[in-house]
């Protein structure tokens, strides 16, 4: 049977043990296997509850989706000048790097309190390991998508997700990175203002 991914057998090799070695390094690091709850959830909906970034999906998964539509346009743009020294294999390991290395800070005491500070992440308290190894598969997701895709197309569905997770639960991957970097009251108060039962968990 043919290989099915438009990548060399060594380089899913090497991806998938990078994917390992950072399970590893969160292990390392005293993070939780799995939600204190126990229990390991296909979809998680619920933003300000102890189990968001606890589980295998949450609505920030669609931003790892977004992560990975970047990195291929980087790396796209990166082989457009060296074709050679980047093809689908070497952007994916080095997409894999660079969200595994987010995952790894993302649970670092800085992070974690900086999210309490300035986002309406307010008990946050980093994610379990298999959380953020999903978060890392989402990304992985995102990079084929964009390299099958059109650039208008994945764009697109960047906009959609961007706009469906603003509406649902006040939140997405701009104001997460806005929120983090430059924190600006209104839009915090604006966040935490908002009733729907994804956000909440309450009528």
């Amino acid at each position: 049977m043919a290989w099915p991914l438009r990548i060399s057998k060594i380089s899913a090799l090497i991806a998938l043990i990078t994917f390992a070695g950072f399970a590893l390094i969160l292990f390392a690091m005293g993070r939780p296997p799995i939600c204190a709850c126990g229990t390991v959830k296909l979809w998680q909906a619920v933003v300000q509850s102890s189990e968001n970034s606890q589980h295998l999906a949450d609505w920030y998964s669609m931003s790892h989706v977004i992560h990975g539509f970047i990195f291929f346009g980087l790396g796209y743009l990166l082989r457009q000048s060296f074709p050679k020294l980047f093809p689908l294999g070497v952007i994916l390991i080095l997409s894999i790097l660079v969200e595994g290395a987010w995952e790894v800070l993302e649970n670092s005491p800085v992070i974690i309190d900086r999210y309490r500070e300035t986002t309406i992440s307010y008990g946050y308290e980093g994610d379990s390991i298999i959380n953020s190894m999903a978060d890392i598969a989402w990304m992985i997701v995102g990079v084929f998508m964009a390299s099958r895709l059109s650039w208008k197309v994945t764009l697109a569905i960047a906009v959609i997700f961007e706009l469906f997770t603003a509406y649902m639960i006040r939140d997405n991957l701009a104001l997460n990175i806005l929120m983090l970097t430059v924190p600006i009251d209104s839009v915090k108060d604006w966040q935490a203002a908002g009733t729907s039962y994804w956000l909440t968990g309450k009528p």
